[in-house]
């Protein structure tokens, strides 16, 4: 697979103004429309090592969920529902009605919303599948670090201010496994990322999609148990975050659940094991058209 660096892909990108917010975003490829949603605190160029398989077959968007990458970091709460009502508005401008779902993180978050809204028949996008990487889909099996525990708390805004591109790069690397470390460049560049526009005072604002995940857990679990459309758990099994214990609690929930599981493999999958999550992505979607 070809490589893309951080640069080139914000060179192939657009701004849209959703909702009175900038929102960055890559389309490429033909075919039926998948959405790909990243997690926290990295952005849509984390899709960028599967890009060229993911365009080859679909009509493929990433964005940058707003308070991170390119789009908007503004000085108002950050819910996971503003972010849906970003990519629901976002598609109906680029006057797209159906889609799949590819969701990593706190995208996974994102998704269950989605899912959800299509559950009370109040979405106006037709979603026609997901596929879950690596994330917090059961608040009672995530695992945060206790970088997350300690932003979200009352000092959370004096933590913020300490971080440091050492400290930052020093909890990615605990999420990812041991033989597929995170590269020099992908430290860096998320790190930059991460901190344009002033992005850090965002992490006080995006992190409370933790407790959101509490408060709104049945309504965010029900799509999956009722299966309201077909859906596939990716799971890098040695993330200590949402890992092997995470996935075996899908199997617990979620009837019928459809899970690969990623030997040697941490947090971000589509990182880490490229070729194992595209593999596993088009081997759901021909199901699917079978």
């Amino acid at each position: 697979m070809t490589n893309m660096n951080a640069t080139e892909w914000y060179e192939q990108g657009k701004v849209a103004a959703i909702n009175g917010l900038e929102v960055f975003f890559n389309r490429s490829g033909e075919g039926e429309t998948l959405l790909c949603i990243h997690g926290l605190p990295t952005s849509s160029w984390d899709f960028e090592r599967i890009w060229p398989a993911l365009t080859s077959r679909f009509d493929t968007i990433a964005l940058d969920l707003i308070g991170l990458g390119k789009s908007a970091k503004p000085n108002q709460p950050l819910p996971i529902s503003l972010q849906a009502d970003v990519i629901e508005t976002l598609l109906i401008k680029l006057e797209i009605k159906k889609a799949h779902i590819l969701a990593h993180d706190l995208g996974d978050t994102v998704a269950q919303e989605l899912l959800a809204r299509k559950m009370e028949k109040s979405s106006p996008i037709t979603w026609l599948s997901c596929i879950f990487l690596n994330g917090g889909i059961f608040p009672e099996t995530h695992r945060p670090l206790l970088i997350q525990k300690l932003i979200i708390s009352p000092i959370g805004g004096f933590i913020v201010k300490l971080m440091s591109s050492k400290s930052f790069e020093k909890n990615m690397k605990r999420v990812f496994s041991d033989k597929h470390p995170p590269s020099d460049e992908f430290l860096k560049e998320s790190w930059n990322l991460l901190n344009d526009n002033n992005g850090l005072r965002m992490l006080n604002r995006l992190i409370h999609y933790m407790p959101e995940r509490v408060k709104f857990r049945e309504r965010w679990v029900s799509p999956l148990i009722a299966n309201v459309v077909p859906l596939r758990l990716i799971n890098g099994v040695d993330d200590p975050i949402s890992g092997k214990h995470a996935a075996d609690r899908y199997v617990e929930v979620v009837p019928n659940s459809d899970i690969v599981l990623l030997e040697q493999c941490g947090h971000y999958p589509h990182v880490e094991t490229p070729d194992e999550v595209v593999k596993a992505l088009i081997e759901f979607h021909n199901n699917l058209r079978n």
